[in-house]
């Protein structure tokens, strides 16, 4: 699977753009601030139907205009298609469109244009706050499971509601009354959260590790530790198990978000605590060893794509090569080989073999 072709109209910066790309490696270059990240946002909208920078849709429509239109032209293994999303300002909803047919939300999207972006900011996520790394979870995911992204919408929604109601009830006392409901369904989802969550950590672990290996050259072996619910003690048990062990959690905490007015049970904070040699990383780790660390796990969540789906998904790499020194840089590079790969940098000294060279200047191709 490849992107052909990406056109934009009054996207972010980009007032028109129509590009063409090769199968292997496209290299963005430009200064800071020209609009190479926008490219790759568009990309990831397209292929996920979300931003990876924002949840505020209107924020990717030109400032000024009315409205936004993105377009792939994609080539699978059988046939040609296209997808299409449209933004508006004020509350007209989005339209997304597979070949041309309009779609209901975006889960057709699920599979067709599988991405792996990878920002500066993921150099960093084994050492910040679990909300990235929880992300890192959830993006790749919803783009492999689909009744994982139902499931988790479905739990987001069901957390506002609750939230909202734990925040409230003192002043609105009838607020309580559908709580009971909101437990039950958000144990349903949870049991889907973290049953595929774990499922794909220990896939995660297994890749990763090797690439850590290579790249450590042999010296530190990488595993990962799944985080959740305390009460879940096999992550790995039936669905119907572990809903059952989330209805008791939520049982035991009741009093304890009610006087808190915060929902204090579920998913929604789980974590997973990356170890070289048995360390913690982000307790132990030095600079060096964590962004080697973060590197496995991107090139992991690509062969996962990969190994199940059949297809190699499109890797984007958004200026994360300046942030590397030489060695770091060598690796990456020798593993982008195959498949269809986004580059952004802002020199091209040492990268100009690699492909074709795509130069952005304010928003458009030089």
């Amino acid at each position: 699977m490849n992107l052909c072709k990406l056109t934009l109209y009054s996207f972010r910066n980009y007032r028109e753009f129509s590009q063409e790309f090769v199968p292997g490696v496209n290299l963005i270059v430009g200064d800071n601030a020209q609009g190479k990240t926008n490219l790759l946002e568009a990309i990831t909208y397209l292929s996920t139907g979300k931003s990876f920078r924002t949840r505020k849709e209107q924020e990717l429509i030109r400032f000024g205009d009315d409205f936004c239109d993105l377009q792939a032209e994609i080539a699978l293994p059988d046939r040609e298609q296209t997808i299409r999303a449209v933004m508006f300002q004020g509350r007209r909803p989005r339209q997304l469109y597979i070949g041309g047919v309009k779609q209901k939300n975006a889960a057709g999207l699920q599979g067709l244009m599988p991405t792996v972006l990878f920002c500066p900011e993921d150099l960093l996520i084994l050492k910040t706050g679990a909300a990235g790394r929880r992300r890192l979870m959830d993006n790749a995911l919803c783009q492999l499971r689909p009744a994982y992204d139902k499931a988790l919408t479905e739990y987001g929604k069901l957390l506002e509601h609750k939230s909202r109601i734990l925040r409230d009830h003192r002043e609105f006392p009838s607020l309580l009354e559908p709580l009971p409901e909101f437990n039950e369904q958000m144990a349903r989802c949870g049991a889907v959260i973290i049953s595929s969550r774990a499922k794909y950590l220990r896939e995660l672990q297994k890749h990763a590790n090797r690439y850590h290996t290579e790249f450590s050259g042999g010296r530190e072996e990488l595993s990962i530790e799944y985080q959740t619910v305390s009460s879940v003690e096999d992550p790995f048990a039936s669905k119907e198990e572990i809903y059952r062990r989330l209805r008791e959690h939520q049982e035991s905490h009741y009093r304890a978000e009610l006087e808190s007015g915060q929902c204090l049970s579920g998913p929604h904070k789980d974590d997973f605590n990356a170890c070289l040699g048995g360390l913690s990383i982000k307790n132990y780790g030095s600079q060096g060893q964590t962004r080697t660390a973060a590197i496995s796990l991107k090139l992991a969540e690509r062969e996962i794509f990969r190994l199940d789906t059949g297809n190699e998904p499109i890797l984007l790499l958004d200026d994360v090569l300046s942030e590397l020194d030489a060695g770091r840089q060598n690796f990456v590079l020798n593993q982008i080989r195959s498949g269809q790969v986004f580059i952004t940098c802002c020199e091209k000294d040492r990268l100009t073999d690699l492909g074709q060279v795509i130069t952005i200047e304010n928003g458009e191709v030089l």
